[in-house]
């Protein structure tokens, strides 16, 4: 693979005095997909928010693009993230909230259209999010994270609300990402969905 795009050493992280994470490593190289797998309160969410500079670390070492995370405007313009749904805007529709997002950050990896067909929203891209299905709402947040350019995706729990066979999609659209020069790291309760986007590419697993 190429270069490395996050480089964890011996992380651990307490949070109120409780440990998290404890020694942790982990690298992710460009053009790869990791999944980060495991139950409950094993630290996944914490280990996404230590590479986007949002939790410190209390021993070890956090690099991203070769350098400490830092969460601010220049590190978000290479970084896409989706964690929590998002706060929509009221009266917009699910396409013009993609037009928004194509008209903040630039020229997009995908054109709005394309994104509202991949994601299966092109038969209620005039609805407004609020009056779409939990699921459909999931699609259109990891449409819009998809959508803007960028070089490392960070996902927290992409798959929660998406039916079987658009997990399997979207496995396919993460291995798609990759191919094209972008890094993944997914912490995902679904192995189903980590196998599909190794399938497609190559990638790693790590459990938190």
């Amino acid at each position: 693979m190429g270069d490395k795009i996050i480089e964890a050493r011996g992380v651990t992280v307490e949070l109120e005095g409780t440990p998290v994470l404890r020694d942790l490593n982990l690298t992710a190289r460009r053009g790869e997909v990791v999944a980060v797998v495991g139950p409950n309160g094993s630290g996944k969410s914490t280990l996404l928010r230590c590479l986007a500079g949002m939790v410190p670390v209390a021993a070890g070492s956090v690099e991203v693009f070769g350098a400490p995370p830092v969460d601010g405007p220049a590190f978000w313009r290479r970084v896409a993230w989706a964690a929590d749904e998002p706060a929509w805007y009221p009266g917009l529709t699910a396409r013009e909230h993609l037009e928004l997002m194509r008209a903040v950050h630039g020229e997009p990896r995908l054109q709005v259209e394309r994104a509202l067909e991949a994601f299966g929203l092109a038969e209620r891209a005039d609805a407004p999010p609020l009056n779409l299905s939990t699921g459909q709402r999931q699609r259109l947040s990891l449409a819009a994270t998809l959508l803007r350019p960028s070089e490392l995706l960070l996902l927290d729990e992409p798959e929660r609300g998406l039916d079987a066979a658009f997990r399997e999609r979207l496995g396919t659209l993460l291995a798609e990402y990759a191919t094209a020069g972008g890094t993944v790291v997914a912490a995902t309760h679904d192995g189903a969905l980590a196998a599909t986007a190794r399938r497609f590419h190559p990638g790693n697993q790590l459990t938190a």
